[in-house]
């Protein structure tokens, strides 16, 4: 019976702790922001249909108050429907099909931008629990030799070694407790991210090569803010052509019945047509063309970002991937040297002040070297996200 609850406990929570591109996947389907930009999409499908349609027609009842006797006297009807020129409710349906791709790009965009979060944030809990793991290791050993130099102490200056001991496991402990806060913070954010409570993370981090400059900025071309410029000068451009349309004159047609009391019915038709005689729609045009040019500006100040965003981030993942290398091609091999030196003297009685003190450093070396993997993922997936990468 005891087996079965084990199992089951270890079925449970295998089941929670999700690997982190399940956890995209998951918050791709549940995040409230990406649902809400998903149904104005489906909303501007009605916005589609009805740009190409016509003006609704104009229906009239009027009566005049002369005597039914006379000729004059009549009841009309009418109806006029108004006829925009060639060409107009095309480019109106234009405008509204650029927008629907607007809101395209900006869904993605905003899958994009949440893909990112998470990255960040599943490597935030990442670096904590892993500081975390190596704290409490470094807590057992600093335990380990306390216990083990207690056996040796029989003078005031081995007793002040084990007091110093002590406090660096008092640090250790300190460290721990900020620690279980930040983690508990760091699921929660991310959490909200995914729209889901999230309690374990499966995920492991590496750094192998460090991916070349060139490389990395051939998919700079796949950028989502880029793509959303461009199409924003798609829909100036759309709403010039229309402007410009504007300039010709639309035709209303009209019909009518005529009712007569005393006399014969009869029907009007007749044709109106608008005069652009005030300059209002060159007005109008310019409006729209220097939008157009702004347009422009605005996605060759967006190029000018994402390129030095991406060399900002690039500069960061170089440094995190230099800082890790010196941790571990430099600094852990010397400092590992220290420790076989001073490790064989403490098991004998040894100054355990060295020993302390080295293994502080060799933390403070793992710490760094953790530290510095999660900023070159967290510059990476900066990277990716430039690049519109949803994985």
């Amino acid at each position: 019976m005891k087996i079965l609850i084990l199992i089951s406990i270890f079925i449970g929570s295998g089941l929670y702790a999700l690997s982190l591109d399940k956890l995209i996947i998951k918050a791709l389907q549940k995040n409230p922001s990406i649902k809400s930009i998903s149904y104005r999409l489906a909303a501007n499908k009605s916005h589609i249909d009805a740009s190409g349609q016509f003006s609704n027609p104009l229906l009239t009842y009027s009566k005049n108050s002369i005597d039914e006797k006379q000729p004059m006297s009549k009841s009309t009807v009418s109806i006029s429907q108004k006829l925009p020129f060639y060409g107009k409710r095309d480019s109106l349906k234009n405008t509204a099909l650029i927008e629907k791709d607007i809101l395209k790009e900006r869904l993605f965009q905003a899958k994009v931008s949440l893909v990112q979060s998470i990255k960040n944030q599943a490597y935030s809990v990442w670096e904590l629990e892993n500081l975390y793991k190596i704290i409490t290791g470094y807590e057992e050993l600093t335990q380990q030799n306390i216990e083990l130099f207690e056996s040796y102490t029989s003078t005031s200056d081995k007793h002040m070694g084990i007091m110093s001991a002590e406090l660096t496991l008092s640090d250790l402990k300190i460290q721990k407790s900020h620690l279980n806060t930040k983690i508990a913070t760091a699921y929660s954010k991310l959490s909200y991210l995914c729209a889901f409570e999230v309690n374990d993370l499966d995920l492991e981090l590496s750094i192998t090569d460090m991916p070349s400059v060139e490389n990395l900025r051939i998919d700079l071309v796949n950028n989502p803010k880029l793509a959303i410029r461009e199409k924003e000068i798609q829909k100036s451009e759309a709403i010039l052509n229309t402007a410009k349309l504007d300039n010709y004159p639309d035709a209303n047609l009209l019909a009518s019945y005529s009712y007569r009391k005393n006399f014969d019915n009869y029907f009007t038709f007749g044709i109106g047509i608008s005069l652009p005689i005030y300059s209002t729609e060159d007005y109008k045009e310019e409006k729209a063309r220097q939008l157009t040019l702004s347009s422009k500006s605005l996605k060759n100040d967006t190029k000018i970002f994402v390129n030095s965003a991406f060399t900002s981030a690039y500069i960061d993942m170089k440094s995190a991937y230099d800082i890790y290398h010196i941790v571990h091609d430099e600094a852990i091999p010397k400092i590992n040297h220290m420790f076989k030196l001073t490790s064989s003297s403490t098991s004998t009685g040894g100054d355990l002040f060295k020993y302390i003190d080295i293994l502080v450093k060799k933390l403070k070396l793992e710490q760094q070297s953790i530290q510095a993997m999660a900023n070159y993922h967290r510059s990476y997936a900066k990277i990716s996200a430039l690049s519109g990468d949803l994985k």
